[in-house]
C-alpha cells in the first residue's frame, strides 16, 4: 500500500496537463470539427460534426455556406463529398433552414473583393508571389474575397474560424493557417480561440501520437476484454495487483464506459485518480462532473455511474479497486450520444 500511495503522490505532482480551452461555444466547436473533417475528407467525422452543430443552433444554410467556402481551401472533390454528407445528414436531421444571403454588392467582384480583402487583412495585400502569379491574385480577390466572402449570411469571424480549422487540419497549409490566424484576430478571433481551434483540430488521433510528457502512466494495450462495455477505444495498463489492485485506464476523445455498478456485501467500490486529460463522471440521477488532472472520485459500492473522456480530449485515470467481500460488477445500458452530448456540453 505504501508503494502505491507513493506512486500516486508522484503522479499528482508531475506537470503536463492536456487541457481543453472553453472559449468557443458548442456551435463554434461543431463548425471547427466540420471544417477540419471537410479538409481531411473524413465523412464520418463530418456527419458527427453536423449532428452536433444542428443540435446546437447551426442552420442548414450556414452549413451549406461553410461547405461552399471550404472548396476554396480544400478543393472541389472534398467539398462535393462534404455536400453529399451534408445532404444525407440534413435529410435525417431536418435542421432549421436559416437565412439565405442577400444579393451581392453592385459592381465587379474584383472591386468589392479587393475592398473586402483589404478590410479583412487590415491593409492592402501585395507581394512578390502575386506579382509573379497574378492569376491567383485575381482569383483570391474576385472569387474568394468577392464572390464568397461577400455572401452576408455568415459573418467574417465565423468564416475565419472555419478557415483556420481547415488549414490546421492539413500540415502542408501551416503558412496559410498562420496568416489566417492573424486575419482572424483582426475580425474578432482571440488568441485563446485560435489556440483552441488548432489544439482541437491537431489533437492526437492515436495514443502513440500523445506527447511524451502527457502522463507518467503508460497508455497500455487496447482494452479488448471490456470493449463491449465501452463506446470508443480505451486502453488498460496494470499497475499492481498487490493489496489494492490498481489500473491505468486511458480513453480516446469521446470514449466512455456504460453505466455500471460495483457490488459488494461489505466495503467495495472504486476510487478514480485523474492523471491526464479531461473527462467526465456521472452518477445516476445526478449532474455530471468534469474531471481534470489531480481530481479524485470516490465511488461507493452500489452506485450506478459512468466515466470517460471529454469529446475533444484524451483522458486517463488510475482506477483503485476498494477491498470488500462478495464483489462483482454489473454492466448496464450504454451512455448514448444524446445523453453524452448533454452531459459534456
Amino acid at each position: 500500500m505504501k508503494k502505491l500511495i507513493t506512486l500516486v503522490t508522484v503522479i499528482l505532482t508531475l506537470q503536463g496537463v492536456f487541457a481543453m480551452d472553453n472559449t468557443l461555444t458548442t456551435k463554434e466547436l461543431a463548425i471547427v470539427d466540420l471544417s477540419a473533417a471537410t479538409a481531411r475528407g473524413d465523412q464520418t467525422a463530418l456527419a458527427n460534426a453536423l449532428n452536433m452543430g444542428f443540435d446546437n443552433g447551426l442552420t442548414l444554410n450556414e452549413a451549406k455556406e461553410l461547405v461552399g467556402q471550404l472548396y476554396a481551401y480544400c478543393g472541389f472533390p472534398r467539398a462535393l463529398n462534404a455536400a453529399a454528407t451534408l445532404m444525407k445528414v440534413a435529410g435525417e436531421k431536418k435542421p432549421a433552414l436559416g437565412a439565405a444571403p442577400n444579393p451581392p454588392p453592385q459592381g465587379k467582384s474584383i472591386d468589392f473583393g479587393t475592398a473586402n480583402q483589404t478590410k479583412l487583412c487590415g491593409a492592402p495585400v501585395k507581394g512578390a508571389l502575386f506579382d509573379f502569379h497574378p492569376q491567383l491574385d485575381e482569383y483570391l480577390k474576385a472569387h474568394l474575397f468577392g464572390d464568397i466572402f461577400a455572401r452576408d449570411n455568415m459573418d467574417w469571424r465565423t468564416r475565419e474560424l472555419a478557415t483556420i480549422a481547415a488549414l490546421a487540419a492539413r500540415p502542408e497549409t501551416k503558412p496559410q493557417m498562420t496568416a489566417h490566424i492573424a486575419i482572424g484576430k483582426i475580425n474578432g478571433v482571440t488568441d485563446a480561440q485560435a489556440a483552441a481551434i488548432v489544439a482541437r483540430v491537431q489533437r492526437p488521433a492515436k495514443p502513440e501520437q500523445l506527447p511524451a510528457d502527457w502522463s507518467p502512466i503508460p497508455v497500455g494495450n487496447l482494452n479488448t476484454g471490456f470493449a463491449k462495455y465501452f463506446i470508443g477505444n480505451s486502453y488498460l495498463h496494470k499497475l499492481t495487483l498487490d493489496q489494492v489492485p490498481a489500473f491505468g485506464v486511458t480513453f480516446e476523445p469521446g470514449c466512455r464506459n456504460n453505466w455500471h455498478i460495483h457490488h459488494a456485501k461489505t466495503g467495495g467500490g472504486q476510487i478514480l485518480i485523474v492523471t491526464a486529460g479531461v473527462g467526465y463522471y456521472q452518477e445516476w440521477g445526478k449532474p455530471p462532473r468534469r474531471l481534470e488532472k489531480g481530481d479524485t472520485v470516490n465511488i461507493p459500492a452500489g452506485v450506478k455511474h459512468w466515466h470517460g473522456a471529454a469529446p475533444d480530449s484524451w483522458f486517463q485515470h488510475i482506477a483503485l479497486e476498494v477491498p470488500g467481500t462478495e464483489q462483482s460488477n454489473e454492466w448496464c445500458e450504454p451512455v448514448d450520444d444524446a445523453a453524452y452530448a448533454e452531459a459534456t456540453k
